[in-house]
Order: C-alpha cells, then structure tokens, then sequence
C-alpha cells in the first residue's frame, strides 16, 4: 500500500513538472511576437511589393514554428530588398537616360549632380537598410539564440525538476520500505522479547509452583511427622498408664491374697496353739471335747478362708468393675463423638478450605487428578500408598477420599474399612475409582460412598466432591 501511494505522488509530480514546462514554452513562445513586429516593420520599409513569407503571419497562427522560420524570414526579406534595390536602380537609370536625351546638355550637369547625389543617398539608404538588416537580423538570431537556449535550460530544467522528482520519490519509495522494514524487525523484536518474557514468567511460575507444593509437602511431611510422634507418645502413656493400673491392681490383689492367706495362716497356727494348749491343760478332757474344739476350729478357719475368698473376689470384682466402666466410658465418648459428627449439621466449606485426599500408586493417575480439581480451588493431598494415606490423614484429615483399588500393600478396600474404624472419621466420603465390573459388592461390604468405573466423566467426580463440599450426600 505504500509503495502505491508512493507511485501515485511521483505521477502526480510529474504531471505538474510536465504543466510548468508547457508553460513556459508557451511564454517562450508568446516572446517572439516583438520579432514578428519588427519583421512587418521591415516590410513597411521594403514598400507594397514586398510579400511577406509564410512564416510573417500573425503569432497566433504560428505558434508551433521551430526558430528555423524566423531565420528563413530574414534571409527572405533580405532577398526581397536586394531585388527591389536592383528595381529601384533600373527605373532611376532608365529615367536619366530620357532626361539625358530629352533635356538640355545644360541640365545634364545638373542632372548628372542630382543623380550622383541619388546614388549616394541611395547608397547611403541601401547601406543603412542593410546595417539596420544586419542588425535586426543578429538580434533576431541572438533573440532565436536566447529561445533555444531558453528553451534547452527549460527542458533541462524540467528534466532536472523530473529526476529529483523521480529520485525522491525513490527516496521516499526507499525509505517508507526501510521503515516499514525497521517497523517488522522492531514488531519482531518486540514479539519475540514478549514470548521471551512469557517463557521465563511462566518458568518462574512453574519455579514457584514446585517451591511451594515442596515447602507444602515438607510441611505437611513435618506436621505428620510430629502428630504421629504425638500419636505415638499419647499412645505409649496411654498403654504405660493401663500398664500401671494393671500392675498397681495386681499388686493390691496380691496384697490381699497375701493378707488373706496370713490371716487364714494365722488363724491356722492360733487355732493349733489354742488346741495344744487346750490339749495341754485339759488332756483328761473327753476326746469329743477335742474333737468339737477341732471341729470349731476347722470351721472357724474355714469361715475366715471363705472370707478372705469373698474378699479377694470382691477386690477383683471391683477392679473389674472400674476397668469396665473405664472402657465403657472411652466407648460412650467415641460413640458420642462418632454420633456428634454424623447426626451434625455439616457447614457448607468454601472451595479453597476443602481438603480432597487423592491415594494411587500410579503417579500418572495422581498428577492427572490433581490437574483436574487444582483449577476447582480445592487443596488437593497427594498419596501413594494406602499406608501413607493413614499417615497424612492422622495429621491433617481430609473432606473426600479419592482411592485406587489395587495398589501394594494395604488395598483401597483396607484403607476404606481403616476409615470406617476410626471414629473421628467415620463418616468421611469414600470415592473408589476402578476399572473392574465385579468390585461393587466388596466396595458395599468395605463402605465405600461411590465406586466409579474407568473410564470415569470429569463432571461427576467434582459433582460428588461439591456435594461433599456443601455438606449433602453423595449419591
């Protein structure tokens, strides 16, 4: 499109040089008019008989005439005027001959006189008519000249004006094709600087990304490092405690068996003591005596072993009794807490809080998921094991569970019967994904909330996760 407009100037400049130059031919034509009028001067001189060559007629009619015919005029009229000088001559020589003969002898003097004077005036006449001839003629050359050159240095300047012309607008055809050039690279550059930029926006991006889902994982490795810790320790007091309620009840019990067993032993030996010294200081008494005072004595050490029986077994009763209430209480608290988050209102979660636990030992299968809820705001865990799962659930549990079926290890049915297990999570949404037909009993005995098979639509997987968001069931 440039280049056309460029074209389209240097024509119209052209045809502008083209009109100027016409012009001026023109005028340089309209100047030769005072040459035509000195020419008919001459000939006003010359006399009637002098008929003007073509050439003499009016500047209008002879406007297109090369500066040729001006000097063909010239020579004309000056070959009119020699031929009327040689006329003019006849004529005078023929009318002095008859005067001659004519007149007297005595005017011949005269005569001769007068004709001597005319012949120099007509000599004088014919010189000056042929030095004014001369002169008018070199003017009208050196005015012919002038013309033509006149002429030349128009046509030269028209041709000049139409070069620099043409130059510029190659100049300008040239330089509107540089900028346009210089106008591509920079666009050029500039696009390529951008793409540059995007690159290393969306390498840093990436940077970021991978720094910030490490830092996440340490932190996360951290924080189920330090609950299982945790876990551990109140686990290992838990046990040390029931450990030492166990041997602090044995120790009593075995106190009280040993008390038991001194006071029977006691009473044994006083009972013996009393019947050697009853025996010693009443030996004439009757044998029934003795054999009643055995008889009481049996039965008395067999009452207070009954009773130190009764009392051992009310001890461990006891003991049992606690450790029962003990244990029932513990199983009232989960199932209170299990009842408590399953019959409570659940709080709608917003996308960003909503925690979705993702557990296959494909990483394929984790990156692809992971890809597909990131852009829905959820916090997505990853896991590769089932095993790892417990772990990252014991530090931070999740709103859904995601599980493979098949993987080393615990399967995803184990990791589903584990959750159901535990109080705290029980309720929690369980979505096994599958490619077998023949999964769907083991995922109702497991208790798995939805089973979908492979190939799975994207839509209703972030349908069960938003339904698990705002708190209704999975269906």
């Amino acid at each position: 499109m440039n280049e056309t407009l460029i074209w389209i100037l240097a024509l119209a400049i052209a045809i502008v040089l083209g009109w100027l130059g016409w012009t001026r031919w023109r005028a340089a034509v309209r100047a030769k008019h005072p040459k035509r009028e000195e020419l008919e001067e001459v000939k006003d001189l010359l006399g009637p008989n002098v008929v003007a060559p073509p050439s003499m007629a009016m500047p209008e009619e002879a406007d297109a005439a090369h500066d040729a015919d001006t000097e063909a005029d010239i020579a004309e009229l000056e070959r009119q005027y020699a031929a009327l000088a040689a006329e003019e001559e006849a004529r005078q020589r023929a009318q002095r001959q008859t005067t001659e003969s004519t007149e007297a002898p005595a005017r011949a003097q005269a005569e001769s006189e007068a004709a001597a004077r005319v012949q120099a005036e007509r000599e004088a006449a014919e010189a000056a008519a042929r030095a004014q001839a001369e002169r008018e003629a070199a003017e009208a050359a050196a005015r012919v000249q002038a013309e033509r050159e006149a002429a030349e240095a128009a046509r030269a300047q028209a041709e000049r004006e139409a070069a620099e012309a043409a130059a510029r607008a190659q100049a300008e055809r040239e330089a509107a094709e540089a900028a346009a050039r210089a106008e591509a690279e920079r666009e050029a550059a500039e696009a390529a600087a951008r793409a540059e930029a995007e690159r290393e926006a969306a390498e840093a991006a990436a940077r970021a990304q991978a720094e910030r889902e490490a830092a996440e994982a340490a932190a996360r490795a951290q924080a189920e490092r330090e609950a299982a810790e945790a876990t551990a320790r109140a686990q290992a007091e838990r046990e040390a405690d029931e450990a030492a309620a166990r041997a602090e009840a044995e120790r009593e019990a075995a106190e009280a068996a040993a008390r038991a067993e001194a006071e029977r032993e006691a009473a044994e030996a006083a009972a013996r003591a009393e019947a050697e010294r009853e025996a010693a200081e009443a030996a004439a008494r009757a044998q029934a005596e003795r054999e009643a005072a055995e008889a009481v004595a049996r039965a008395q050490a067999e009452r207070e072993a009954a009773e130190a029986v009764a009392r051992a077994q009310a001890e461990r009763e006891a003991a049992e009794a606690v450790a029962r209430a003990q244990a029932e209480r513990e199983a009232a608290e989960a199932a209170a807490a299990t009842a408590a988050a399953t019959s409570a209102p659940r709080t709608p979660l917003s996308p960003q809080e909503t925690i979705v636990m993702v557990v296959d030992d494909s990483k394929v299968v984790r990156v692809k998921t992971n890809r597909l809820l990131s852009p829905q705001g959820y916090k997505v865990v990853l896991a590769e094991s089932a095993e790892q799962a417990i772990e990252f659930i014991a530090a931070e549990p999740p709103h859904v569970l995601i599980t493979d079926v098949e993987m080393p290890g615990m399967d995803g049915f184990d990791l589903t019967r584990h959750v159901r297990a535990t109080p705290t999570i029980a309720d929690m949404p369980v979505i096994m994904i599958t490619s077998a037909d023949d999964r769907k009993a083991a995922a109702d005995a497991a208790g798995v909330t939805l089973l979908l098979g492979k190939p799975y639509p994207e839509e209703r997987l972030i349908e069960c996760i938003e339904r698990a968001r705002q708190g209704q069931p999975i269906v």
